[in-house]
């Protein structure tokens, strides 16, 4: 069984070569032409997540913002109610 993982890992290992030389032998451009390729598609992928990150934040502050406006709703419906309850408290209070 040792020698099968053995012989396994042989071939496998070979064929990373070969593979990666005709890799070397086939590149459809130079060393030079795909470190800038990889470059402009880096800077690309970076401009990307800028602009998807000032997206986000201008969800985010739109909610925030409409989160403060219904939290503001509803404090001045909250308070109209204690202050009627307070009113008719008081009401009662001074029939007794």
């Amino acid at each position: 069984m040792a020698d099968n993982v053995g012989s396994k890992v042989s071939y496998f290992l070979v064929g990373l070569g070969v593979g990666a030389l005709v890799g070397v032998l086939f590149a459809p451009k130079s060393g030079e032409e795909t470190r800038r390729f990889l470059s402009d598609k880096a800077d690309e992928g970076r401009d990307y997540a800028q602009k998807k990150a000032r997206e986000l934040r201008e969800r985010a502050d739109d909610l925030v913002e409409r989160g403060k406006d219904a939290a503001s709703r509803h404090k001045e419906t909250i308070t109209a109610a204690v202050d009627g309850a307070r009113e008719a408290y008081r009401r009662e209070a001074s029939k007794s």
